[in-house]
């Protein structure tokens, strides 16, 4: 019946706990000005630990630090009362805090004060509880003083030196060491137990030779305490040595009795082990015997856990750290030596404090919502779960029945304001407790915008962007986003919203550019935010750097171009393995690029430019290699010596980030040419020894250079020299040829040989000939020079030639058959009958007859033709009479052949001779010839210039050569408009017109023009050129440079210095005294605009001024003063009626270093008439300026 009940309930908790509707607890920001105004039950932040212990040489402090809207005030319990701390002078709380401080300064013991301490935090709206705090004073007490008799122990027996440490708090850390402060040495035969006693698995006769003393060590007073010394005496069967002790055989020649092993801890076959969930398990196991037994361990029903057992105190310890259930279990120790195995079984089992599986956490609710807190452990055994309410239980707390306690869990529905407190959850078992503190806590808060009011947002094109809109309220109010005040909410398609106010729009275009309005409305109000949208183009970068390769020393160019949005600034800044580049001296950057000149070794690396502006960034990298020559080999070695080779062995050096693709060697010899190093031969790079085939009778030593694609390297540092024996010569003279120098001798001519062909010493020639044909014997010579001369030879006869080096080690190979002839004469034939046909304007086909070959004496080479231009029949047109040559090689009986590239309408002559090598026969007979009319050269030039706004005038001259006579000219012009041409349009014009004037309708059209000359045969070559573009180009340059600041600028400034050079010039004549000014400042400054018959333009005075000399009766109008000084338009100043010098005693006026006259104006005309008409006026620099008026 009572288990039908229990049934039952657990089914409604079910059903209620799955029909049970629940809002989401409201989560409060961390905005600043919420948690001003938010009313909030007290929370626990910091707390000492549950087991406290503290060092009586210091103050108490437990720790107690809690939160709250209103701040709480504190309270302690020590051991369940109230701990009353204005009665105790020696207790004080800290200000806005529940920390206790407990001082000792005026009296007191530290250990008046242990006990169990819990803290109460406490305000309007709950109470917040602290763990239960078990105060403790740490204890070193004394080790308590004992006599130790000496331990007698037979060699080859087990043995226990205990310790027994006094107890501590915590409890000591202990070890051993002699009384000479030396640690004692442990090994799998001696060591420390877990509980510090010291085990010994068989004693030797040399552990008597030291004492054993145990030290404690207390962590909280840093003090060591030790134990009496135990002295060991091992009584031996045998005498003991201890001078031969050795460490592989311990006991010596000395017979010890073996033992099988037995364990010293823990004792008999099996034990048990306690230890609780996350804690670390240790297990131990020490065995006697003789020899010493070796320890395994192992798992019974299961693999020891790989990554968490650690094996310690030579394999005597196991060691968990933080144990979990899995780990229980029966775990086996295994000893033994040689005579034996035991075992021992530890059954371990693992327990569990509390821990948590949900712990309860912090509710904010609205009135009239739903809610819960949840409070779950775990532990074995069970833990108990109690509530509690403010710090009391929850059964003798007020009734509440919003509330319903299920279990594990509180079920809150329809709170109500005022219901706010905090909730604690005690889970404990007898290994230990939790508890947790979770406020519920009712609030009523209108709307409230967290964010910054009226935000410019700005983001990048086609990208997602967010709109945040952080709000706060209770209830949770409801947000809804517009845009530019208009529509529905924006919700769905490119629009999400949500939970926490934030607006997505997923891709941004031009056309979101706006403003987004956010409003959170609840049934206590509403609030809204506006957020302001731009949307910009975003950062690119159109040229990347790119990676390259620089030779060291030369410039490298990293260029970075980049675009941007108009209206967001870019900063383009270089980094050079992703750290910024310190430009320096050296190092230059522009706009769009980063130079590094000069580079080295140093500036390789990775170059990024990133281009940064306020709303996206981005970079592009380049990776910078420096190259460099390569160092030279090193280490030249030669081997493999034979006659005419050696191998030559090196090491290369560095590459320098090229690889090497060639070596060349060179070598140097002392005989012939000593000092100077030629190249032998080249190798792949690849290579770094080589055969080298040498010349025979050379004294050689060699070095060795590395090429990459830099350069080549300095050379390496010489071998040793390695000479070559003597021997015949390999080698042919080469260039053997015969030729005559006269008529009657053959000159045979050969290059030497070279040194490295020589092969030995006393190197001579031996030179054969003979006539061919002839059946003669050869003649010979020997010689050491390179020449030799037939004489006495007929004109022109074939002869065989051969050669031959010899050197004292004998003869080399003869050179083949070498054909060369005697020398050759005058030709002795003419050619006859020359003669022309088919006559053009530039040609003419020319026919002759031949000679004998046999008179022309030796090699027939060409025919030879002179020919020159006589006279043009162009009247009055001077030519050049300069002689042509052209050659034709032809041995038909009828020979003939063309004459081109002719002036049309000339006279020509010309004649023909046969050639040979040496000589021209006589001439023919002369020919004279005419060629016809042609068409004329281009005109010599032709010119385009503008008179006025609607005039082009064109200029040309006659072609330098008519080639005819000129019937006139041909004009073709059409307009030009970019790409498009319009149609053309023709003139023709008299030879004697060289000139023409064009109206043109537009004056902003180009034209293109094309004039050739005529003869009667035809037009000539075009002369082509284009007008400019007269009227819109002379606007756009005038207003460009009227526009410019700095012509401004220079006009400003040349103004002021003419204003300067006037107002001075009138104060140095108003010094005189005597010049009328007053008579000349009304007069006029006109001038009269007159047009030159040329277009161009001059400004001239208005009437002629008589020279003041040449009229002296001359009336005042003639005699305007200022008039005649203008300044025309061409930059000539036109000389002034009244200059300085018509006032003086002549031209040559002197002057004071001031610039003024030495002595007294003199005037020429009317002197005493100005005179009496002196002003005081003319003395003043401003009547002077008026007087320019």
């Amino acid at each position: 019946m009572l288990w039908q009940d229990k049934h039952a309930a657990l089914t409604f908790m079910s059903l209620l706990l799955l029909l049970w509707q629940e809002a989401a607890p409201i989560e409060v920001p961390e905005d600043p000005k919420i948690q001003q105004d938010l009313k909030q039950p007290p929370t626990i932040m910091k707390q000492s630990v549950k087991n406290y212990i503290v060092d009586p040489r210091d103050n108490i402090i437990i720790e107690c630090e809690a939160k709250g809207n209103p701040v709480p005030t504190f309270s302690w319990r020590r051991n369940g009362k109230f701990f009353n701390i204005g009665k105790d002078p020696r207790v004080t709380m800290r200000k806005r805090s529940g920390t206790l401080e407990i001082g000792f300064r005026s009296g007191g013991r530290p250990e008046d004060y242990e006990g169990e301490y819990q803290c109460f935090a406490t305000n309007d709206f709950g109470v917040s509880l602290s763990n239960k705090i078990l105060l403790r004073v740490s204890k070193a007490p004394l080790w308590p003083k004992e006599v130790l008799e000496p331990v007698s122990v037979t060699e080859g027996s087990a043995l226990v030196l205990p310790c027994n440490p006094p107890p501590g708090l915590p409890p000591p850390f202990t070890f051993w060491m002699d009384s000479n402060m030396s640690p004692i040495p442990q090994d799998k035969r001696v060591s420390m137990g877990l509980n510090g006693d010291l085990y010994f698995s068989n004693v030797l006769a040399q552990d008597a030779n030291t004492d054993y003393s145990c030290k404690a060590r207390f962590l909280f007073t840093h003090t060591i305490q030790e134990k009496n010394p135990y002295k060991l005496k091992v009584q031996t069967k045998e005498p003991y040595n201890d001078t031969s002790y050795n460490a592989s055989e311990p006991h010596g020649d000395r017979k010890v009795a073996e033992s099988t092993p037995t364990f010293l801890s823990p004792s008999g076959s099996e034990s048990s082990k306690m230890v609780l969930r996350d804690e670390q398990l240790l297990l131990e196991c020490i065995a006697a015997g003789l020899p010493t037994p070796i320890i395994k361990w192992f798992k019974k029903g299961g693999e020891l856990p790989g990554q968490k057992v650690k094996f310690e105190n030579f394999n005597k310890t196991l060691k968990i750290v933080s144990v979990s259930e899995e780990d229980a279990g029966e775990y086996v120790c295994m000893a033994n030596n040689h005579l034996g195995t035991i075992r021992h079984s530890i059954f371990v089992q693992v327990k569990a404090a509390p821990y948590w599986l949900h712990k309860p956490s912090d509710q904010v609710l609205a009135p009239e919502e739903n809610g819960r807190l949840v409070c779950r452990a775990n532990g074995n055994p069970k833990p108990r779960i109690e509530w509690l309410v403010n710090g009391q239980p929850i059964e003798s707390s007020p009734t509440n029945p919003n509330r319903q306690v299920l279990g594990d869990t509180i079920m809150f529905h329809s709170v109500q304001i005022g219901s706010s407190a905090v909730y604690q959850c005690n889970a404990s078992n007898e290994h230990g407790y939790l508890l947790a503190n979770a406020f519920v806590n009712v609030l009523d808060l209108p709307p409230r915008m967290l964010g910054p009011k009226n935000q410019l947002i700005k983001v990048i094109k086609n990208n997602r962007t967010f709109l945040d809109c952080p709000f706060f309220g209770s209830p949770l109010p409801e947000l809804r986003w517009f845009k530019n005040g208009q529509g529905s909410g924006l919700d769905g398609g490119q629009y999400r919203v949500y939970i926490n106010g934030t607006l997505e729009i997923k891709r941004a275009r031009a056309e979101d550019e706006g403003t987004y309005t956010c409003v959170a409305s609840s049934i206590l109000g509403k609030a809204e935010n506006q957020v302001r949208l731009e949307v910009k183009e975003p950062t690119r970068i159109i040229q990347a750097p790119e990676h390259q390769s620089a030779i060291r020393g030369s410039t490298a160019r990293f260029t970075c171009r980049v675009t941007s949005d108009p209206s967001l600034p870019v900063s383009v800044a270089w980094m050079k393995d992703d750290k910024p580049l310190y430009l320096g001296w050296r190092l230059k950057k522009d706009d769009e690029s980063l130079s590094i000149p000069n580079v080295n070794e140093g500036d390789e690396g990775t170059y990024t430019c990133a281009a940064k502006s306020e709303i996206d960034q981005l970079s592009a990298s380049a990776r910078l290699t420096v190259l460099a020559r390569p160092d030279p080999p090193m280490d030249l070695d030669l081997s493999d010596p034979a006659a005419r080779s050696v191998r030559l062995t090196w090491i290369p050096g560095k590459e320098h980030r090229s690889p090497i693709t060639e070596f060349l060697v060179q070598f140097e010899e002392d005989r012939w040419e000593p000092g100077r190093w030629q190249n032998l031969s080249s190798y792949p790079g690849d290579l770094n020894s080589v055969i080298l085939q040498l010349a025979p009778f050379v004294n050689y030593q060699f070095r060795v250079i590395a090429i990459n694609s830099v350069g080549q390297s300095d050379p390496s540092r010489p071998s040793p020299r390695y000479k070559t024996t003597g021997a015949a010569p390999d080698a042919i003279p080469k260039g053997l040829r015969g030729w005559g120098s006269r008529k009657d001798n053959m000159e045979i001519t050969w290059e030497p040989l070279l040194d490295l062909e020589r092969n030995g010493p006393n190197l001579h020639y031996i030179v054969w000939w003979r006539r061919k044909d002839a059946e003669e014997e050869w003649n010979n010579l020997t010689t050491v020079g390179t020449k030799h001369v037939v004489h006495n030879t007929e004109i022109y006869v074939p002869y065989e030639i051969k050669i031959q080096a010899r050197n004292e080690f004998g003869a080399g190979p003869e050179s083949n058959l070498v054909i060369g002839y005697s020398g050759e004469d005058k030709p002795t034939d003419a050619p006859t009958d020359l003669r022309v046909s088919k006559v053009d304007s530039t040609k003419v086909i020319i026919h002759w007859n031949p000679v004998d070959l046999n008179s022309v004496q030796g090699e027939f080479k060409e025919y030879r033709l002179y020919y020159w231009r006589e006279s043009s029949q162009v009247p009055g047109l001077v030519v050049s009479k300069e002689k042509k040559v052209k050659g034709f090689y032809s041995t038909t009986v009828k020979p003939s052949g063309m004459l081109s590239d002719l002036a049309p309408y000339s006279n020509y002559k010309m004649f023909m001779v046969v050639a040979n090598n040496r000589f021209e026969s006589q001439p023919s007979n002369t020919v004279a010839f005419t060629t016809k009319e042609g068409v004329p050269d281009a005109p010599r030039f032709f010119k385009i210039n503008r008179r006025s706004l609607d005039t082009i005038h064109l200029e040309w001259a006659k072609p330098l050569e008519p080639n005819g006579i000129l019937t006139g000219y041909q004009l073709k012009y059409q307009t030009v408009n970019g790409s498009k041409v319009g149609p053309f349009q023709l003139e023709t014009f008299f030879p004697n017109v060289t000139e023409f004037f064009l109206r043109v309708p537009d004056r902003s059209s180009r034209y293109k023009f094309f004039l050739s000359a005529l003869t009667q045969v035809g037009k000539g070559e075009d002369y082509a050129e284009e007008s400019p573009h007269f009227t819109n180009e002379a606007y756009i340059d005038q207003v460009d440079i009227a526009t410019q600041g700095w012509f401004i600028g220079l006009m400003c400034a040349i103004a002021l210095i003419i204003l300067i050079l006037l107002i001075v010039c009138f104060i140095k004549r108003s010094r005189g005294g005597k010049y009328p000014v007053r008579d000349k400042k009304d007069l006029p400054l006109d001038a009269v605009d007159q047009k030159d018959q040329d277009g161009s333009f001059d400004y001239q005075n208005g009437s002629s001024v008589p020279d003041r000399n040449e009229n002296e009766n001359s009336s005042d109008e003639d005699n305007k003063p200022l008039q005649g000084s203008q300044t025309s338009l061409d930059g000539n100043v036109k000389e002034s009626d009244d200059s300085l010098v018509d006032y003086g005693e002549g031209g040559d006026g002197q002057f004071n270093e001031d610039g003024s006259f030495i002595g007294q104006y003199t005037v020429k005309k009317d002197k005493d008439e100005t005179e009496g008409n002196e002003s005081s006026e003319a003395t003043s620099p401003v009547n002077a300026i008026y007087s320019l008026a």
